[in-house]
């Protein structure tokens, strides 16, 4: 099966609506090889061609950055599926798709939970800053 994102695009992004699944064999040409653009009129002859785009997504990550769904951003630079960017001093790793925040998890991170502050990274003027995670405590 073949799995396909529908993009609502805005400038060089854009936003996830949902994901759906096309038999392979639409995909298939006269030459039994899979072509993106089978499935791309398949979809737009099923739902309509409006002001939206389908964009082929793989279900194990094998390409195009992450799995896409709901609510991930397409970066049609990238050519990717990614989370939105939580926080605006996060950095996007390009190698895993992952959000980074540009201070480490502190060390003894198993003893509690952590939550980032990004009011408290941006206020920090240390250089290089150390606040940003800070401990959440837990009610009594």
């Amino acid at each position: 099966m073949a799995h396909f994102a529908e993009v609502k695009t805005h400038n060089r992004l854009a936003l996830v609506l949902r994901v759906v699944v096309v038999n392979n064999d639409i995909l298939l040409d006269g030459e039994n090889n899979e072509v993106e653009q089978n499935g791309i009129d398949f979809l737009y002859q099923l739902f309509g061609n409006d002001d939206t785009n389908w964009i082929q997504t793989s279900y194990n990550g094998n390409f195009r950055g992450k799995y896409a769904g709901p609510g991930m951003v397409w970066d049609v630079n990238k050519n990717a599926f990614y989370e939105p960017q939580p926080y605006p001093s996060w950095t996007l790793n390009e190698d895993n798709w992952e959000w980074e925040s540009p201070i480490a998890l502190p060390s003894d991170a198993n003893e509690g939970d952590y939550a980032w502050d990004e009011d408290a990274y941006q206020s920090d003027v240390e250089n290089p800053k150390t606040e940003g995670w800070v401990q959440i405590s837990e009610e009594e």
